[in-house]
């Protein structure tokens, strides 16, 4: 009979399914881990900034209690300084009844838009005793954490 033929492997049954799929998944596990990496990105942001803050909070209400007016309206985001003057300002912070004292007791940090912004709820106690729960609105701006809106 005639020469003994060489061994060839056996073909294999071409599988673009299953190919497919692999590709799929492994696109679908990247978009898992960015996503992943995203929120972790937004979590660390929202963390590191309660701090300032709580710390722009309490500077703002702690110069207001002095009687500081000058150093309150310099922690005002710009916008609120363009709809009070600091005469307004001062003439609104020493009407009666000033606030006395006051307790921070919330202080939460969010992004919009990729920005962050915070919001701080305070206690304030006047000086005829009466108290009341405030929201005080945190934004960054040029770098620095400043109070805006209507602070009281």
């Amino acid at each position: 009979m005639g020469a003994e033929q060489p061994w060839s492997r056996p073909v294999r049954p071409h599988r673009p399914l299953r190919a497919g799929l692999m590709v799929v998944g492994v696109g679908v596990g990247l978009c898992f881990v960015g996503v992943a990496g995203l929120g972790a990105w937004n979590v660390q942001v929202v963390t590191q900034a309660s701090g300032p803050v709580r710390e722009t909070a309490d500077e703002f209400l702690r110069s207001v209690t002095a009687g500081d007016t000058d150093g309150a309206y310099e922690r005002l985001c710009a916008d609120t300084r363009t709809r009070w003057s600091q005469l307004g300002f001062t003439s609104w912070v020493r009407t009666p009844p000033t606030v006395e004292t006051y307790e921070i007791l919330d202080v939460s940090v969010a992004t919009r838009g990729g920005r962050a912004h915070g919001t701080v709820t305070v206690r304030l106690v006047r000086g005829s005793g009466m108290t009341e729960q405030r929201e005080l609105t945190v934004v960054k701006e040029a770098g620095r954490w400043r109070v805006c809106g209507d602070p009281y």
